[in-house]
């Protein structure tokens, strides 16, 4: 919904939230846009007053086909429900807890006269006072937990001093701060919602307003509320797999200034020259720095190839042609471009980010797919701001894969050209000298597994996500079968790239997740997992593998995916849910042909 997408009209989102809420069930439940949603359930815990964050973020994660049920903690009682047995806190069960507390609720801050050990002994009874519920909650509970860290108050007692005197109280939340940052990089299932940087970017005398705490006990101002539960939002949406995954960029007047066709490339403003080549400069910068966090590059242009590519060798730029993973630069529709650039990465057209300085051409494309995002770009010096602030690529942890990836997705281009040359699909598998490794889910992996199974839309046979917290606690249980599998061939490393979990009930195994990166389909993975799983059931004692497919509008590519496994299907309703069913034959014959397989511990 545009309403939602930033930069919005936070006047019009607080007025209007109930209608907007109507039309955003409506539109997605009943419309051409219709989702299955993901229903999560999220507990806030508040040092202040959290009905209206709570109003508005329901907003912003509707519109991400998130819909949440919430539990709200009564006004400042965060630590007393989580550290005191709360029944109804218990009972809701969440999949996520956001603790929403700010600088007010620090309880002593350092006074003029106290000792350096008295300014340590303070900050460690605060941070404490944090830490314990952290570990409660996360013994209690083992979902994902995200805190604010502290905003700066709206006095410096001591001038420009607070911030490095010991006793200011700029220098104290920086320094406690410190400590929540420390705790999340040694805790997977631990986020800050950086309400710090909020703030300031909103602008500090504004967010702080001391009305709106003296009279309604927001930590903030009321006008502040949609920026902050959008931020917050991007966080959430983050972690149940909402992300998108490419950009795909137009180059005239965005990447550049001018046109490279009318202009020549050495007519361009781009570097150092003129402040506006300086400032697309800067924003090459940005994205180049975007891909080296794992998103996709792509050019989407309207151009003469060699025209594009000539522009894209200026000197001055940042950005070159192997920065990119596909290059479009032709007189295409820009939204046949896209689709064809989705089905080249094996992604779906919703996975994109369309940048175009054109608003006919944003307009275009947003029509053909409404799913994927096409933020309003005004003048170049707000490029990276629209897009920063928007939250597309939030990241929560950066695994090893996030920074390969483009090098992935390019070596996989390989492999396809490879393909062409083949007339026998076996011939150019075999070719690929495939090796495999299929084991039981290991500590080093844990964080990619949680990656994949909230990020694989295509190739996921029950729509589930899992927290990292519950991946590790389906490892460490006898009554699970955990398997990863990880993919190289002659051209690199695809890392880990399938995931299945099954439950064991008796001599039957349930099968709640099997995920694969669509990357490496129709390479013999699927069958790789088939067999070390079978083999893992025959050690268990299990006779029967039940499995499960729940359709939804982006994984029909595996509705019959059992079936090629050997399963039979037992159950059909009237939605397309099916229940397929495959007894273990004594004599298992492998299906895996081309992928030598490491199965061992």
């Amino acid at each position: 919904m545009r309403e939602l997408e930033y930069p919005f009209d936070s006047d019009y989102i607080l007025k209007n939230s109930k209608k907007i809420r109507r039309r955003l069930l409506e539109e997605r439940e009943t419309g051409v846009s219709a989702v299955t949603w993901t229903e999560k359930k999220i507990a806030v815990l508040g040092g202040s007053t959290t009905h209206d964050i709570i109003r508005i973020l329901e907003l912003f994660l509707l519109n991400q086909g998130i819909k949440p049920e919430f539990y709200e903690s009564e006004y400042g009682q965060y630590f007393q429900d989580a550290m005191f047995g709360q029944e109804a806190l218990a009972a809701f069960a969440p999949d996520l807890i956001f603790i929403h507390t700010c600088s007010r609720n620090v309880t002593a801050y350092p006074k003029a006269g106290d000792s350096r050990e008295a300014v340590e002994a303070l900050l460690e009874e605060q941070y404490r006072h944090f830490e314990v519920m952290w570990e409660k909650l996360a013994g209690d509970y083992h979902c994902p937990v995200i805190q604010n860290n502290f905003e700066y108050p709206f006095y410096r007692l001591l001038g420009n001093q607070d911030a490095s005197d010991m006793h200011g109280r700029i220098r104290f939340l920086t320094r406690l701060n410190e400590r929540f940052y420390r705790y999340a990089e040694e805790h997977d299932s631990f986020y800050i919602n950086d309400m710090n940087y909020m703030a300031s970017a909103y602008g500090l005398d504004r967010w702080a307003d001391p009305f709106y705490w003296h009279m309604y006990k927001y930590c903030m101002c009321m006008q502040a509320i949609p920026a902050f539960a959008f931020n917050l939002g991007n966080i959430i949406k983050a972690l149940f797999g909402k992300n998108k995954k490419a950009l795909a960029l137009d180059l005239d007047n965005t990447l550049w200034g001018g046109v490279v066709g009318d202009d020549g490339p050495e007519n361009l403003e781009i570097g150092q020259e003129t402040s506006l080549g300086q400032v697309y400069a800067e924003f090459q910068e940005y994205l180049k720095a975007q891909k080296e966090i794992g998103v996709l590059l792509n050019v989407n242009s309207k151009n003469e190839e060699e025209n594009a590519l000539a522009g894209l060798r200026h000197p001055e730029g940042i950005l070159k042609p192997e920065d990119f993973i596909s290059i479009k630069a032709n007189w295409e529709p820009k939204s046949r471009n896209l689709a064809e650039t989705a089905e080249q990465l094996n992604l779906l057209p919703d996975s994109f980010v369309f940048v175009d300085d054109n608003p006919a051409e944003r307009e275009i494309v947003s029509a053909q797919f409404p799913a994927a995002a096409v933020p309003e770009m005004g003048k170049p010096e707000e490029y990276i701001r629209v897009l920063d602030h928007s939250g597309f690529f939030e990241v929560t942890r950066l695994s090893e894969d996030d920074r390969k990836r483009n090098e992935m997705y390019k070596e996989n281009l390989m492999r396809e050209k490879q393909q062409a040359s083949f007339a026998d699909y076996g011939e150019y598998l075999a070719s690929l000298r495939m090796k495999g490794t299929v084991r039981a889910f290991e500590p080093m992996y844990m964080a990619r597994i949680a990656q994949l199974t909230n990020k694989s839309n295509q190739f996921n046979l029950t729509t589930k996500r899992y927290t990292q917290s519950e991946i590790e606690q389906a490892a460490d249980s006898e009554d699970y079968i955990t398997l990863y599998g990880k993919l190289e061939d002659k051209f690199g490393d695809n890392g880990v790239v399938s995931v299945v979990i099954g439950r064991i009930e008796g001599d039957r195994l349930h099968i709640e997740l099997w995920i694969m990166s669509c990357r490496v389909l129709k390479r013999d993975m699927e069958y790789a997992m088939m067999d070390c799983l079978a083999e893992e059931c025959r050690k268990r004692g299990i006779r029967t593998v039940t499995g499960y497919y729940y359709p939804t509008a982006k994984n029909r590519m595996v509705k019959d995916f059992y079936a090629l496994q050997g399963f039979v299907k037992a159950e059909e309703d009237e939605k397309g849910n099916t229940v397929w069913e495959y007894r273990l034959p004594a004599d298992y014959k492998k299906k895996n042909r081309y992928i030598e397989v490491n199965a061992e511990g």
